[in-house]
Formats: structure tokens, C-alpha cells, sequence
């Protein structure tokens, strides 16, 4: 049986998107590291309409972060249905990634958010703030399900309060991206 074509969030103002979400909870996957906190994006709108994303974790104390660019998938469409390319290693950036990002959710004061993309592989809870709200938690958790993801995969991120200072110390060396090869 396939499964239903996922529901889009329709007309998303990008400029009113922009700024740090920090994660509340995701699927676990090779891309970040297992033992990570503190995970958060950071976008910015570039002035040829293109996003800057910057994906931000700590492992050890140390910061690992990558940068990449976040572009609509069909720029005459108004679903909020995104694709972001990242360089692999960030260190020697010669590989292109592009994946999926689909705004399945987002609050009218675009506080909070659920993203998914079409393989249901990857999912993130994103808010504003460093917690979110259980009942809201379990209300995105529940549109996920609808959207037939199995939520028994999702963790929850751990966040400090307040979180870490903008930067902190970098991991200089792409630590991180190797980790996530190996899955730790």
C-alpha cells in the first residue's frame, strides 16, 4: 500500500522564518553525532532568495557545526517544500549533499515547527525557544504520526538553559562529519 502524498505547509513568509530554531527532538541519523546537545539551525536570507543554513551541535564540550544552502525545490510553487545542499567534508568541501526539507507544521507565529521530507527517514521538532511546551510536543508528534512517520524513532534533544554562547570552541579538525560516517 503507498503511502499518502504528505501534507505542505502552503505560502511560508521565508523572511519571518529565518533566525534559530533549536531542536527539540529528531529522528537519530548518521549525520549528527549520537552523543550531540544543544543542536540548533540558523538561517539566514541571502539577497539572491537562496537560505544560509548553519547546523550547530556540541559534542564534549566542543563545538561541530556545517554550512550549506537551503533553496525552494520548484520556485513557482507555494508549498513549503525546501532542498539543502551541504559540502562533504566541511573541512574539504568537494562533495555536494542535497536533501530534502519539507515544513510539514508551523504555528501562525512561526514559533515552532515540524519538518519532514518524503522518504520519512529524517523528521525534527524545531522551536524558537530551548523547550518546548509537552502538550504542544505532543501535538506535532501526533500530525507526524498522521503523516504515517514512526515516532517511536524520534529523541529528544537535549538543551541547555540558557544555551551555549554564539560560537564556543570549534571542532577544527571535522571530528563531527567523520564520527557521523561511522555512526558514533
Amino acid at each position: 500500500m503507498a503511502k499518502k502524498e504528505m501534507e505542505v505547509v502552503k505560502g511560508i513568509d521565508l523572511q519571518r522564518y529565518m533566525g534559530r530554531w533549536y531542536e527539540i527532538a529528531s529522528f537519530p541519523s548518521r549525520f549528527q553525532p549520537k552523543s550531540g546537545i544543544n543542536t540548533r539551525a540558523t538561517y539566514t536570507l541571502k539577497e539572491d532568495g537562496t537560505v544560509n543554513v548553519l547546523n550547530e551541535t556540541w559534542t564534549d564540550g566542543k563545538r561541530g557545526y556545517i554550512e550549506g544552502t537551503a533553496y525552494k525545490a520548484d520556485p513557482s510553487s507555494d508549498e513549503a517544500k525546501l532542498k539543502v545542499k551541504f559540502y562533504v567534508p566541511p573541512f574539504l568541501p568537494i562533495i555536494p549533499v542535497v536533501g530534502d526539507y519539507w515544513v510539514l507544521f508551523l504555528d501562525d507565529d512561526y514559533q515552532y515547527a515540524l519538518i519532514g521530507q518524503p522518504s520519512r527517514k529524517y523528521l525534527w521538532i524545531l522551536c524558537r525557544q530551548t523547550h518546548l511546551d509537552e502538550e504542544i510536543y505532543n501535538q506535532l508528534v501526533q500530525k507526524a504520526k498522521d503523516e504515517d512517520y514512526d515516532v517511536s524513532k524520534l529523541h529528544k534533544t537535549p538543551q541547555t538553559d540558557p544555551p551555549p554562547e554564539e560560537e564556543g570552541p570549534k571542532d577544527t579538525k571535522g571530528v563531527w562529519w567523520i564520527k557521523s560516517i561511522f555512526g558514533k
